[in-house]
């Protein structure tokens, strides 16, 4: 999350005061005496908010108020204000300012201010990077949504694996969108320009198997839970593969292929066929710090559907989405922006009935469960991470009952 605050403000002893107010809570100050010498910072790539005094010389803050809401409307402006200023301050809000805070201002509370303005300004950029990676970025981009890190590394694998033109298994949680990194792949693959051909696996003949290997020739025929797949047919599809097909093959999975192939509930010559590429999707409980991004772009994505003005989303309200495991994933996110649009957002209002306690409690539970993740269930490296020490990191697993084992790949 960004930390830069521009401090606009005529007195020298107060610009400095909140400089190292604003230093001591690690963000990164720019004092500056004047709205001219502001202007120039004034951009729509500014990565921090504006904390302006009201009353300044010459274009006092309602000016820098106004020039910013100009140059950006979703950049927050908290104003400064003395005594005689609340009524211009409370204007000043009707005219979009962030906040407003009366001198002389109190430590926490101006960083209580600050802060959440940084974070509402973090998931503006968040949104608009998200945007503008769908308008001008490749497939991968286009249609795998979230910034984490574990996300990006599925769109590097979903690139890799696309170029290889060998047969993909994809697996994942329930809800976590399978079926879209498959069409993704076969997007950006070779064949990306002939059909992609998606159906279930279960009750498919083999007949019915060649039927669309001929369909989706020189494109991707996409297979859904492979598990389901009658064991004639896997037979069959096993030798076509060995002769060789004119589609390539892509198939998914919510459950364990290799289980099920140790359990005898598979071929097991067709799963190691099919494992030659391997992509899994990380669950959304792995990658909390993605929620605020996805449930912004599907609460936009139900709005334009239900033909109304997408409502605003309180930092409570994500905080409280961010405290659940979420097990049907993004299916289920998307779930609860449309109720979030319609006005019934239950989920958030029943993590919100929970004691501070137990909301912080789930919260460290999704960033330890994130941590692991992304350091491929490897306890220590996750605990270096986080700069916890190791005996902690344990007993917190302990804790919650995690098995760092679980999120090894």
């Amino acid at each position: 999350m960004t930390n830069r605050v521009l401090v606009v403000d005529d007195d020298a002893a107060v610009r400095a005061a909140l400089g190292q107010t604003l230093e001591l809570a690690d963000c990164d100050a720019i004092t500056v005496g004047s709205f001219v010498a502001a202007k120039d910072l004034i951009t729509t790539d500014f990565d921090g908010v504006i904390l302006s005094d009201m009353r300044m010389p010459g274009r006092d803050g309602f000016h820098l108020l106004r020039y910013v809401r100009e140059v950006d409307g979703d950049l927050p402006v908290i104003l400064l204000t003395g005594e005689g200023d609340i009524p211009m301050a409370v204007q000043a809000m009707g005219e979009g300012a962030f906040d407003f805070l009366e001198k002389p201002c109190a430590s926490v509370d101006l960083m209580a201010v600050v802060r959440r303005a940084l974070k509402t300004r973090a998931l503006v950029r968040e949104n608009r990077a998200l945007k503008s990676r769908l308008e001008s970025g490749d497939p991968a981009a286009r249609m795998i949504f979230g910034t984490s890190p574990q996300m990006e590394e599925l769109r590097a694998r979903a690139r890799g694996v696309a170029a290889t033109g060998a047969e993909v298994l994809v697996t994942g949680a329930p809800g976590g969108g399978i079926s879209k990194v498959a069409e993704v792949i076969h997007l950006m693959s070779p064949r990306g320009q002939g059909a992609f051909v998606k159906r279930p696996a279960a009750g498919l003949t083999p007949d019915g198997f060649a039927d669309l290997c001929r369909e989706a020739a020189g494109g991707s025929l996409y297979l859904d839970e492979i598990a389901a797949l009658p064991s004639e047919t896997q037979y069959a599809m096993l030798e076509a593969l060995e002769q060789g097909l004119e589609a390539r093959v892509l198939v998914g999975s919510v459950a364990d292929l290799a289980e099920e192939a140790a359990q005898g509930r598979f071929l097991p010559d067709l799963f190691y066929r099919l494992d030659v590429m391997r992509v899994r999707i990380p669950a959304l409980s792995e990658r909390p710090e993605d929620i605020p991004v996805l449930f912004s772009h599907y609460v936009a994505q139900a709005a334009e559907q239900a033909g109304i003005a997408a409502p605003d989303i309180p930092q409570e309200h994500l905080a409280a989405l961010m405290a659940q495991d979420w097990p049907g994933n993004a299916r289920s996110l998307m779930s609860a922006a449309m109720r979030f649009v319609l006005g019934m957002p239950e989920e958030a209002a029943q993590s919100a009935e929970l004691g501070l306690a137990e909301q912080l409690a789930q919260v460290e539970r999704s960033l330890l469960i994130a941590a692991l993740g992304r350091q491929n269930g490897h306890a220590s490296a996750a605990a270096k991470a986080l700069k916890l020490p190791r005996k902690t990191f344990y007993d917190k697993l302990a804790r919650y009952g995690i098995r760092p084992e679980d999120y090894r790949r």
